[in-house]
C-alpha cells in the first residue's frame, strides 16, 4: 500500500528535489505541510522531519471529480519527505490502492494507475 524509499540526501535537499520533480511531471504542488515544525511549535517534543507536499494534476482531478465528487476528500494527492531514526525517506500512498478502497469503476482504476506511475516517478527522481 506505500511506496517508500531512502535517499542518502538530506532532509532539506530531498524536499527540494521532490518538489523539482513534481513540476517536471506535470503536476503542481499547492501546499507543503511542514508537520514536524507545527508539532515542535505546539510545544510538542517531536524529533524527526516530516513535510508533507499536496500535488495535483488538474486534468486528473478533473478525471476524478467528473466520475465521483465524493472522492474529492482523497485528492489532492501526498507525498511525504520524512526522517525516521536518522534515515530520510520518501514516500506516498499508492493512488492504485487507495481508489480500490472508494470505487470499482474501471474508468477511475485506469486514472489511478496513471497518477500512481507518475507519482512514484516523481519520489525516484527526488532520491
Amino acid at each position: 500500500m506505500y511506496y517508500i524509499v531512502e535517499t542518502d540526501k538530506s532532509f532539506d535537499q530531498a524536499a527540494i528535489n521532490l518538489e523539482s520533480a513534481v513540476i517536471q511531471n506535470g503536476f503542481g504542488v499547492l501546499h507543503i505541510h511542514d508537520l514536524g515544525a507545527a508539532l515542535r511549535s505546539k510545544g510538542i517534543a517531536f524529533n524527526e522531519e516530516c513535510r508533507i507536499f499536496e500535488v495535483c494534476n488538474p486534468g486528473q482531478a478533473a478525471k476524478v471529480l467528473s466520475a465521483d465528487m465524493r472522492l474529492n476528500m482523497a485528492l489532492p494527492c501526498r507525498i511525504s519527505v520524512f526522517t525516521e531514526k536518522g534515515k530520510t525517506k520518501i514516500g506516498l500512498i499508492k493512488p492504485v490502492q487507495m481508489l480500490s478502497a472508494l470505487s470499482q469503476d474501471a474508468a477511475l482504476a485506469k486514472v489511478a494507475k496513471e497518477v500512481e506511475e507518475k507519482t512514484i516517478k516523481m519520489v525516484d527522481e527526488a532520491k
